[in-house]
């Protein structure tokens, strides 16, 4: 797979617990003063041991300058996507710029429905998508006119008012791991953002990343055009055959030979994400920039 010549990025992904709110918080604000540039929660609002990510990153971001923030991934099944449209627009115009969307389609069905949410069968749930991107951008899109018509098969809108405009163009990654939400991924979003222990091997990321590519070129859009983000986890392990055992070397090759250049780390321990943004990240940047070709 191409390297796609992104800047890399990397991020904390935390648990959102309120065991101890200020502690989430505070290891989130530890995760921009080492260096990181993204910060994620994850999205179950049906977990009552969960902080309800929207809420948080709209309290994290106040506590922040610089990181980037955003949920890994919004539940959309639960939430309405004009609705959040117009919360990601606030909290982007806000954070002075800083926010980013990840989206998923929705899983655990039995507690969406408790909660009150539908229960989608696979191929509403990736239509959903796909409307809901619709509705966001028709929201944020100001110069447009001043209302909004979108005649999805499941999210729809009838004459919505627009804005407000994000203070900066707000990027869409989708979390996809089967074809058609891949297809989707290359033909509509901005990013693409799975977890690594997701897949069973390397060949089946590539093929994975290929199929994107293709529904990208398909939907007139360049392969790059589309960021490849990833979730990682254990610093130090081997979470696929073929990759290497050490973390710069594993997050190197996952760079210069998948495409990926937004690495997000699972971890709650202060200190491994200490580690993660002063001495790892800066090796990887090194040595991403050594394997590429000069201009």
């Amino acid at each position: 797979m191409p390297d796609y010549g992104h800047e890399l990025q990397f991020g904390s992904f935390i648990t959102p617990g309120n065991a101890d709110p200020q502690a989430t918080v505070a290891l989130a604000v530890a995760a921009e003063r080492v260096g990181l540039d993204l910060i994620t929660f994850q999205d179950h609002p049906y977990q009552p041991r969960f902080l309800d990510s929207w809420t948080l990153l709209s309290y994290v971001a106040a506590r922040t300058e610089r990181v980037h923030l955003s949920p890994n991934v919004l539940n959309l099944a639960l939430r309405p996507p004009a609705v959040v449209a117009r919360a990601a627009a606030s909290l982007d115009l806000l954070s002075g710029g800083r926010f980013e969307l990840g989206l998923g389609s929705g899983a655990f069905w039995d507690a969406i429905e408790a909660m009150g949410g539908r229960r989608l069968a696979p191929a509403e749930a990736v239509a959903s998508v796909r409307d809901a991107i619709e509705v966001m951008r028709g929201i944020w899109d100001v110069d447009a006119g001043k209302v909004l018509r979108v005649d999805g098969a499941v999210h729809s809108v009838h004459g919505a008012k627009r804005g407000p405009r994000p203070a900066h163009p707000i990027g869409i990654w989708l979390g996809a791991y089967k074809p058609r939400m891949l297809r989707l991924t290359g033909e509509k979003a901005d990013g693409w953002l799975p977890s690594l222990s997701g897949w069973a091997s390397l060949d089946v990321l590539a093929a994975a990343n290929a199929l994107i590519d293709q529904a990208a070129a398909e939907a007139g859009r360049r392969p790059g055009d589309v960021r490849r983000l990833l979730n990682i986890s254990a610093l130090g392990s081997e979470p696929l055959a073929g990759l290497p055992p050490t973390p710069v070397e594993m997050l190197t090759t996952l760079a210069l030979e998948h495409g990926f250049s937004t690495f997000v780390l699972a971890s709650d321990d202060a200190d491994e994400l200490a580690r993660y943004g002063q001495e790892i990240a800066p090796a990887v940047r090194e040595s991403v920039a050594a394997g590429r070709p000069r201009p």
